[in-house]
This record gives C-alpha cells, sequence and structure tokens, in this order.
C-alpha cells in the first residue's frame, strides 16, 4: 500500500536503481564493434579531428546513449502515467493515436522536400513532434465532446484517429519514392541516432521538467487508482488531474517519438514490470520506471548497434523482440501481487 512506503525508502531504491544506470551507461558507451582504449578515451580530443579515434567513438556512442537513455525514460513515464489516468492496463504512449500523428508528421516532411535545418539536424523530428501533440490535442478535444465516459471516448477517439491517420500514412507511401519510402519507414520502426549535445541539452530538460511535473501528481494518481466516486471523496479534482497528467505526458512522448521515431513496448512493459516487481504506489512507480526505462532502451540500442555489424538495426526491433517474452515472464511470477481496481 502507498502508506507504507517512506521517504527512506524511496531514496534507498531511487539511488540504487540510479547507480546500476549509470553504470549500464558507461558499460554500452565502451562496447561496440571497434574496440577501444580506456587510456585513449581519458587522454581527451587530439588537436585536431581524427587525432584520437578512440575519444571520437567514445563521444559518438555517449550521444546515442545519452539519448536512449532519455527516450527510454519518457516513454516509461507516459506509459505509467497513460495506464494511470485511463485505468487501462494495456495503455500505452501510442494508444492514443501519438504514433500515427508523429509518422504522418514525418512523411510529410519527407515528402515535402524541405531541405532547412533545425538544430543542426534535419527537419523531420520538428513534424514529428508538432504531429504528435496535434493529434494528441484533436484525441483530446474529440474524447472530451462527444462522450459521458471520458476515459471510453477517449481510448475510442484515439483508435479512429490511429488508424484514419495510418490509412493516410499508407496512402501517401504508396504514392511516394522508393528512397522517400524506405527512410520514412526505418523511422517509424525507431532509430537511435547520435544527436548533437545542445540537443540532448534541451531534450533532456524538458522531458526531465515533465517527469518532475508527473512526479508530483503521483499521491492523485494513486487516489485516482481508487476509482472516480473514491477520489471525489477525498477532495482529488479526478477531471482536471486527468488532463494536466495527459498534458505532461502528451509532451513529454512528443518530444522523445521527434527524436526516435516510434518506438514500441517501452511504455507497456517498462510500467507493468516495476508495478509486478515494486508494487503500485505511483511515488515508486513513476522514478523506477524512468530509470530502468532508460537502462532498458540503452541495452536494447547497444544490441541494434552490433547485432548485425556493420549493419544497425531499428531499436524498435530490439525492443519487440525482447519486450513480449520479458513480460510474459514477468507476468508469471508476479500476476498475485498486483491486481487493477475495478
Amino acid at each position: 500500500m502507498a502508506e507504507f512506503l517512506t521517504a527512506k525508502e524511496l531514496a534507498i531504491k531511487v539511488s540504487i536503481c540510479l547507480m546500476v544506470l549509470v553504470a549500464v551507461m558507461c558499460l554500452c558507451a565502451l562496447v561496440g564493434t571497434q574496440n577501444i582504449s580506456f587510456e585513449k578515451v581519458f587522454a581527451g580530443p587530439g588537436q585536431k579531428a581524427g587525432d584520437n579515434i578512440d575519444y571520437e567513438i567514445f563521444i559518438y556512442r555517449l550521444q546515442r546513449v545519452i539519448l536512449a537513455a532519455l527516450v527510454g525514460a519518457a516513454l516509461a513515464c507516459s506509459g505509467v502515467v497513460l495506464q494511470a489516468i485511463l485505468r487501462n492496463p494495456l495503455a500505452d504512449p501510442y494508444i492514443l493515436g501519438i504514433s500515427s500523428g508523429a509518422g504522418l508528421g514525418v512523411i510529410i516532411a519527407t515528402l515535402s522536400g524541405i531541405t532547412w535545418t533545425f538544430w543542426s539536424g534535419s527537419p523531420i523530428g520538428l513534424f514529428a513532434f508538432a504531429g504528435a501533440l496535434i493529434t494528441v490535442w484533436l484525441v483530446w478535444y474529440i474524447g472530451h465532446f462527444t462522450g459521458k465516459s471520458q476515459v471510453t471516448s477517449l481510448l475510442l477517439a484515439g483508435v479512429v484517429i490511429n488508424s484514419f491517420f495510418s490509412a493516410i500514412i499508407m496512402f501517401l507511401a504508396s504514392i511516394a519514392k522508393s528512397e522517400q519510402v524506405f527512410s520514412t519507414i526505418f523511422w517509424l520502426m525507431g532509430n537511435i541516432t547520435e544527436k548533437s549535445f545542445t540537443v540532448l541539452l534541451v531534450s533532456a530538460g524538458c522531458i526531465l521538467a515533465g517527469i518532475i511535473v508527473l512526479f508530483a501528481l503521483c499521491h492523485r494518481l494513486n487516489v485516482l487508482a481508487l476509482g472516480q466516486e473514491e477520489a471525489k471523496g477525498l477532495g482529488v479534482d479526478a477531471a482536471r488531474t486527468r488532463i494536466f497528467a495527459f498534458a505532461c505526458a502528451a509532451f513529454v512522448t512528443a518530444i522523445a517519438v521527434s527524436l526516435s521515431g516510434l518506438i514500441g513496448f517501452v511504455g507497456l512493459i517498462i510500467p507493468h514490470g516495476v508495478r509486478l516487481t515494486f508494487g503500485p504506489d505511483h511515488r515508486q512507480l513513476l522514478p523506477l520506471s524512468a530509470i530502468i526505462g532508460a537502462g532498458f532502451l540503452v541495452i536494447a540500442d547497444t544490441i541494434a548497434r552490433i547485432i548485425v555489424a556493420p549493419a544497425q538495426l531499428p531499436v524498435g526491433v530490439i525492443t519487440a523482440i525482447a519486450g513480449g517474452p520479458f513480460f510474459l515472464i514477468l507476468l508469471a511470477k508476479y500476476s498475485r501481487k498486483v491486481s487493477w481496481s475495478k
């Protein structure tokens, strides 16, 4: 139960998980098809490009590792929140059409032939971010406007809009040139690539700010898990809490998909795994999901880098292959410990 979790216990769990995450990130930054020397890495950059190849390889991998950690944390936290406010154990960041909205933005950017850059990168990320946010707003507006049951209406609106946008994506892909289709499909499968440290810093600030805001709502999310009538009796405005939490979850998800494409399973299996292992209290569920989700995606991206080297797999393929069996093992082992409120 939530009331038995002390601040000390939470701090210990988070600290241990953070130390493990740092160790995993450091190890994965050193792992790859090209062996690198610790001594050369710590020697720093040379006088000019190419003087210290080991250091440059390490920085390249470190950028990918940091990006994977940010995306994994964002998707896992979004999954936690959406499962709480929708009271649906199958909810994840893409159930409300976020994937199709981001994908539509990407294919529009690709087919339009836009050449300007954004933060020294392609406009695909910006279009994906805009498409995801617009879709979330549309789903929320339709769901809120059309139904008495806000949760059910949101789910139905998300399914319908997701299907509609997916049909548009397939239509646009069918009339596009082959090279345009390939680049779009590769992005839709989820792809972690290096970003500049400026992009990583700004993205990290936005994602961490969103996670902190969501953590501040954890007590209300715990109350929402009891049911709407119980929440009302305890003085929690369920509708306002859902709106605010939904907006924050959509924001961090939109940032994640704009950085990496559509990576499935992280927002579904990580919250479930943490919930089944540590319990349903959102005060620990949210931060632990963020940390474990970050580590999970870092490991998955490292595998994607080396498993078919010199080629690279989309990380979304790895998460899908690993996610299913992982979730089934957790479900079989811990299913008696946790039950969802009716």
